[in-house]
């Protein structure tokens, strides 16, 4: 077995903090089956947010999941003009026997734009 990151995004309609749970739920959901894996699987999970989140801590919506013995820690985005608004990245260490090259990255919906070259 190895260790492996996963990463994924999703981007927020809104800054509300129902809102946040259900999407950030829905990554995390996404990033757990494509890969086959189960929440005992999960070593840690990185949580950023962009500066225009205030409502919740994404990793709230892990919690909510019932992931609950697994470290978790949020941090800001840069503040970079022009980056896409209102999105929720994570990236999450593993145990898998998935070789690299077959770990799915899940980016939903507008966030598959921001790596072209690993979104699923």
């Amino acid at each position: 077995m190895a260790v492996r990151a996963v990463r994924g995004a999703v981007q927020l309609e809104q800054d509300e903090a129902g809102h946040m749970g259900e999407r950030v739920g829905a990554l995390l959901t996404a990033v757990l089956e494509r890969n086959s894996l189960v929440a005992d699987d999960l070593i840690s999970i990185w949580f950023t947010a962009t500066p225009d989140l205030h409502s919740d801590f994404p990793a709230a919506a892990a919690r909510g999941l019932g992931i609950v013995d697994v470290p978790l820690i949020c941090a800001q985005e840069l503040d970079i003009t022009g980056a896409m608004p209102r999105v929720v990245r994570v990236l999450a260490h593993v145990e898998t026997y998935l070789p690299k090259s077959e770990v799915v990255h899940v980016y939903l919906g507008a966030t598959a734009a921001l790596r072209k070259d690993i979104a699923q």
